[in-house]
């Protein structure tokens, strides 16, 4: 067993006020180290009225287990209301580009519309089955370190972290390597919508990203539809529910979350893991020893420090589902992915990192009719790529503390300057 050392800045912690609190996702205190934060509102139960958001934010694993599969919260709500029930304004005109990609994607519909397009996309990464993948992985981690080994240091995320989730993907759509740069760019754009308190530069460099990775992704599968390869966007291409396939914009929509959740969450969950092990002390030949103690530790990994710490739900209709918890339609919730999985009610010793712990069900892919479409390649990428990198470099070591990304709600490292 062994515990997280201290990071710098000291960690800060919430004010709160019965049961709300004040705490700022901007604050460097917080977002290098939202731990302590979480122990905090643990104490005082599984839900907090979180001001800076302005919404209830939900904590305790179970509430959040449960409300990742409630049908009265959803990711979408105007399927059951109008804008003018909701008080809400019109669509901003310097989102459309945007707005339209959102408004088919996977990550954002509910049924029907959802249980139709997850459908079809399932019956096209079925075909690919992702264990098929493993040698690709395995070859692509020695060929980065044999890269770099001999530099005795390296910046991990850049040079190793960032290239493995990005290739593959590439791969599996059948996007050009070269191209790889630009994606990563357009993808960084686009994510920093879901930022806290974004302004409208951000919402219209997003716009533009949005647009030029649809140009290009337009271009692309229409050579693909002259030509079907064996890659995914070949394999959405032709996949059908009886006569119903995927329209052109659904297309799009689905291979840009696709190639952005292989460009952040994975990205992200393997800069967090290396920091995780080098920090803590943990052991790497014991944590890799087998098939089964490498599961684990994958998943005692996405436990400890997860990519995704918010995850936003709407309110479809009044409820109460905590005591003292009163939503009413058109609310917007918060699903707290990070705290639950430190929920001590669910975790023994949420704070420590156990690479054996096979005691909880931990919640960095979510759940639902949500649970992360990408989590078998996730599981596969991280069960690869760290036991190579430890068993290459076993006297890998932090060469300074790890950077954070001022970035909440995707929690990430900078940096991650190694020596070995």
């Amino acid at each position: 067993m062994a515990t997280a050392s201290s990071a710098a800045p000291a960690p800060t912690l919430p004010v709160f006020d019965g049961t709300s609190m004040r705490l700022s996702p901007k604050d460097p205190g917080f977002y290098t180290d939202p731990y302590p934060a979480y122990a905090a509102i643990h104490a005082r139960g599984p839900a907090i009225f979180w001001e800076e958001y302005g919404h209830w934010c939900f904590a305790g694993h179970d509430l959040v287990n449960r409300s990742l599969r409630e049908r009265r919260f959803g990711r979408q709500i105007l399927h059951v209301a109008s804008r003018q029930e909701l008080g809400w304004p019109l669509p901003k005109p310097h989102l459309a580009d945007f707005d339209r990609l959102e408004d088919v994607s996977l990550l954002e519909l509910e049924p029907p519309a959802h249980t139709r397009l997850r459908t079809l996309v399932n019956r096209a990464f079925v075909s690919r089955q992702v264990e098929r993948l493993k040698p690709d992985i395995e070859a692509l981690a020695h060929s980065l370190i044999d890269g770099f080994e001999r530099d005795r240091h390296a910046e991990l995320l850049a040079s190793y972290g960032e290239i493995i989730p990005v290739t593959i993907i590439a791969r599996m759509l059948g996007v050009p390597m070269e191209m790889t740069p630009q994606l990563l760019d357009w993808s960084h754009r686009m994510v920093r919508m879901y930022m806290f308190l974004r302004d409208e530069d951000i919402e219209r460099d997003a716009n533009a990203a949005a647009r030029q990775f649809t140009l290009y992704l337009e271009d692309l599968i229409a050579g693909r539809r002259r030509a079907l390869g064996d890659d995914l966007i070949s394999h959405m291409l032709t996949a059908r529910s009886g006569d119903d396939g995927l329209t052109a914009t659904e297309l799009v929509s689905t291979t840009i979350l696709l190639l952005n959740a292989g460009h952040e969450a994975t990205v992200h969950q393997i800069g967090n893991a290396v920091a995780t092990i080098l920090s803590t002390g943990a052991d790497p030949k014991t944590m890799f020893a087998d098939d089964r103690s490498t599961a684990l530790a994958v998943e005692e990994c996405m436990r400890f420090d997860p990519p995704l710490h918010m995850f936003t739900r709407w309110v479809l209709e009044d409820c109460e589902p905590s005591p003292g918890v009163t939503l009413r339609k058109g609310d917007r919730i918060g699903l707290m992915l990070g705290a639950a999985n430190h929920d001590p009610a669910r975790f023994p010793d949420p704070g420590s990192f156990r690479p054996d712990r096979d005691d909880g069900m931990q919640l960095a892919f979510g759940g639902g009719l949500h649970f992360c479409i990408g989590a078998p390649l996730a599981r596969l990428e991280l069960q690869v790529a760290l036991p190579i990198l430890f068993e290459r470099l076993p006297a890998l070591a932090l060469a300074e503390p790890p950077r954070w990304r001022d970035a909440y709600h995707f929690r990430g490292l900078e940096r991650l300057n190694a020596s070995w």
